[in-house]
């Protein structure tokens, strides 16, 4: 589905959205993320975990992967039994998983499906094995919208990292180009006083940018992972990709702007998913 794809008319129900990724036992990342992310965001959450991961605001420390056939009982009996209006994908660690999690999606067919490509943590642990790579990238085709980090940006189209906006929006073009799918490319790891974004459609040859300045704090533990469930969620209801991002990417600027409020942990801490809500009472 592309940037200007417009869905067919739904149900103003509340969207059922199933996060399928790792754990952050500190809440900040993960499917704990996401889970915040999609009430935050007016939807119902729903998880399938892919690997339990000991981590905290500091840093990864192991990753434990369950028996596969066990991720797949889990994704056959959420969609045996609910209706799922959108998935939001996030660390799948190795291509066992990702087999098990493609062949799901090919059988399913979720209407909305956003791809974060987890590969590396912020604090440097690989949360995708170096084999699963390629496996990843034919993932990509299947999915609705991809949301990389500049690091991940850069492997999934076998380039050095970008050292530019202009070099990532190349980039996400690239990417766009080669799988189909339009990439959601994110610039708040570059330096500077602005964190951009873009939604590259190599298809319909748009780039729709969403600007933003950055916000002075070193608490952004889990934004990728955030974004993405808003984005996943907001689509459910929204008519095209960018009327998704836009107000998805307000949520987290506010959310990113509380985050120093929460003091959770003594590294890069979490952002404040509620924190629009607990101002309005």
């Amino acid at each position: 589905m592309t940037g200007t794809t417009r869905l067919p008319p739904r149900p103003t129900c509340i969207p059922r959205v199933l996060s399928i990724a790792g754990t952050d036992p500190s809440g900040g990342a993960g499917i704990q993320a996401d889970l915040k992310s999609i009430a935050a965001n007016g939807g119902y959450g729903m998880a399938v975990v892919t690997a339990l991961v000991a981590q905290n605001t500091r840093g990864v420390r192991s990753v434990h992967v369950p028996p596969v056939a066990f991720l797949a009982e889990q994704l056959d009996a959420v969609s045996d039994d609910v209706e799922i209006d959108a998935v939001k994908i996030g660390m799948l660690f190795d291509a066992s998983i990702i087999e098990v999690v493609d062949a799901w999606l090919r059988r399913v067919r979720p209407p909305v499906v956003v791809l974060d490509p987890v590969m590396v943590s912020t604090s440097g642990h690989r949360l995708l094995q170096p084999e699963a790579e390629e496996r990843m990238r034919a993932l990509v085709g299947l999915t609705g919208l991809v949301t990389p980090n500049l690091a991940e940006l850069a492997v999934l189209v076998h380039e050095d990292v970008a050292a530019t906006w202009r070099d990532a929006l190349d980039q996400a073009h690239r990417l766009s180009a080669a799988y189909g799918v339009p990439v959601l490319a994110k610039g708040g790891h570059l330096a500077g006083p602005d964190a951009p974004d873009a939604l590259v459609d190599a298809e319909t040859g748009t780039v729709d940018e969403f600007p933003g300045d950055r916000i002075a704090t070193t608490h952004t533990h889990g934004t990728g992972c955030s974004l993405s469930s808003a984005v996943a969620t907001r689509r459910v209801q929204a008519p095209t990709w960018s009327e998704a991002i836009r107000p998805a990417k307000a949520w987290l600027l506010q959310s990113i702007a509380a985050a120093d409020d929460l003091r959770v942990g003594r590294g890069n801490g979490p952002i404040s998913h509620f924190a629009g809500l607990w101002a309005a009472g």
